[in-house]
């Protein structure tokens, strides 16, 4: 089974090479790692070409923004299975890609699987800063501000191919968009596995400023309306509140 792991690039060159690090050293030889870079102008073209033998498609071309540029990786994609890792993300250890391999083997009903993602610091990623423990989707739950870490959600390639891609009237939330639609929408079979899978940097687009905070919040409750679902704004936002601060209490570093 081949799983293909698609990462967006634009000027990553400080934090690239631990994404390329993290899939080079997975137990699992069938992947297929897709870079869509947005024309960098810093050195993260330089050192992707000098880790080429271990990436399988490289392009690097103006795009009309990151939900494009993955839009594009899904076109390319070859595997199986799919997955994306932002290139400032990386697996938590080797064995990710062969656990996500292993529950589509066991079940060739499972279309969906996800897991667990950390919050680790920008400058010590052995410090983990924030914990985002998921858990077995219920309908309802996206309502209550609730939705899988991104990084970790694996899908069957048929469900893109028969439910559609990402979004672009999104800025920052067609991830949120995609996963609900998946999920709430069309009822497509999941699976959580309780275990931590990604790592991720403080910093990302969607908490990178208030002003980009409120755009997420904002779009996430355009797809609402768009899909037809009905959510409490107040107990929405209570909800995502009360979550968020609960994944900065302090869990052992892993």
């Amino acid at each position: 089974m081949k799983i293909s792991i698609i990462t967006v690039t634009l000027n990553s060159a400080s934090t690239i090479s631990d994404c390329l690090a993290s899939v080079k050293i997975q137990k699992y030889n069938h992947i297929e790692h897709i870079i869509v870079d947005g024309s960098s102008t810093d050195q993260t073209l330089s050192l992707l070409k000098s880790n080429i033998a271990q990436i399988a498609v490289l392009i690097s071309e103006p795009d009309k923004g990151i939900y494009d540029a993955m839009n594009k990786g899904l076109k390319i994609a070859t595997g199986e299975i799919i997955g994306f890792l932002n290139s400032d993300d990386f697996y938590a250890n080797s064995e990710v890609i062969y656990k996500v391999a292993k529950e589509f083997e066991s079940d060739s009903l499972l279309d969906i699987c996800y897991a667990d993602l950390i919050y680790v610091d920008n400058l010590d990623s052995s410090k983990t800063v924030r914990y985002v423990k998921s858990s077995k989707f219920e309908y309802g739950l996206f309502s209550r501000g609730w939705c899988p870490p991104h990084p970790t959600f694996f899908v069957r390639r048929s469900v893109y191919e028969k439910f559609g891609n990402f979004d672009v009237n999104y800025q920052i939330a067609s991830d949120f968009d995609l996963m609900m639609r998946f999920l709430e929408i069309y009822k497509i079979k999941s699976r959580y596995i309780s275990e931590v899978w990604v790592k991720m940097r403080m910093g990302g687009i969607s908490n990178k400023s208030l002003k980009n905070i409120w755009l997420q919040n904002k779009e996430i409750l355009n797809s609402f309306s768009k899909n037809n679902l009905s959510v409490n704004l107040i107990r929405f936002l209570i909800h995502k509140i009360i979550n968020r601060s609960l994944q900065f209490i302090k869990r052992p570093d892993i």
